[in-house]
């Protein structure tokens, strides 16, 4: 029995959501055979010492995943799991993190490890490889950022803890808005952002790893409605991208060392060839497009590296 912790909007569009990842991953399961459960974090929690979850069980109809909305939550320790899935989106915020502090009390396979998720900023520890990634300074200075412009024309600016591109600005040498665009972004200089080297590219590479290797699919994800960054997910904005011989020879040492730190499932956000982020929290494998494109089923491979850390 396998258990899925997905986020709350993809519970309320669980049945035919096949632009997420884990609607394929369950998929596959169930066509497996696997009983498959799904719970949110606020449906996580501790009874003493024992960890639980308030989960619904899943099912195929019509080549769907479905649940029943009517029944009640069936309440499991997580040890009768053999694997837990942990897919819930950003922002890591305290309840994100407090979600994660139940795993310490459960003896099950997890992917990703709470725990290291919590060690590791998407944005901040992208510096583990600093090497593959464009300048960056990590600051809520003002004098700091607006210092980093100056040498750099062009920035982009990044709140830590949030994803799908929210909050994330770009900043010319030269906008008039500049202070009160960071001042914005770091909350009037109280809050920490990571600032980037503006890359000129149409779009970012999606960099797809598994369990210590780099997989064969990538896909670019173009920019929509005058906007710098990815931020609608619908076909046409997905196309086929292509690994370069020194892109798989480098991203290969950052696929073994996230898989070493409990990370193996992680997506990276390249632009010619630098890391801009590390996605280890729900990552999206593009399992729909990817298909589409490169005429596999990748949810196959997926699952088949996924089942070999389940409890036999």
């Amino acid at each position: 029995m396998i258990l899925f912790i997905i986020d709350r909007i993809e519970l309320k569009y669980f049945e035919f959501n096949d632009l997420v990842t884990n609607f394929w991953l369950i998929k596959e399961l169930l066509e497996r055979g696997q009983e498959v459960c799904i719970a949110t974090i606020d449906n996580l929690g501790l009874r003493g010492t024992q960890a639980v979850a308030a989960c619904r069980r899943a099912y195929l109809k019509d080549e769907n995943i479905v649940y029943d909305k009517s029944a009640p939550l069936i309440n499991l320790p997580l040890n009768d799991f053999s694997l837990v899935m942990f897919r819930p989106d950003p922002p890591v915020d305290v309840d994100y993190i407090n979600a994660t502090y139940v795993f310490d009390f459960a003896n099950v396979p997890v992917i990703n490890n709470p725990r290291a998720i919590r060690d590791f900023n998407e944005k901040l520890h992208a510096l583990h490889f600093a090497h593959l990634m464009p300048p960056n300074i990590t600051t809520a200075s003002q004098n700091d950022i607006v210092e980093f412009l100056d040498e750099h024309d062009e920035i982009v600016l990044k709140p830590l803890n949030a994803c799908f591109g929210k909050g994330v600005m770009y900043l010319k040498k030269g906008d008039k808005n500049t202070r009160a665009i960071i001042n914005s972004v770091t909350n009037n200089q109280s809050t920490l952002v990571t600032v980037q080297k503006f890359i000129p590219q149409d779009g970012d590479k999606r960099v797809l790893l598994l369990a210590g290797d780099v997989l064969d699919y990538a896909v670019q994800k173009l920019p929509d409605n005058n906007d710098f960054k990815f931020n609608n997910h619908c076909e046409k904005n997905i196309v086929r991208a292509d690994l370069s011989p020194q892109e798989k020879s480098d991203f290969a040492h950052v696929a073994k060392k996230l898989d070493e730190m409990g990370l193996p499932v992680a997506g990276l956000d390249v632009i010619d060839g630098k890391i801009i982020e590390i996605n280890v929290t729900s990552p999206c494998f593009f399992i729909k497009e990817i298909n589409k494109i490169f005429g596999v089923q990748i949810e196959k491979q997926l699952v088949d590296t996924i089942l070999k850390y389940s409890v036999q």
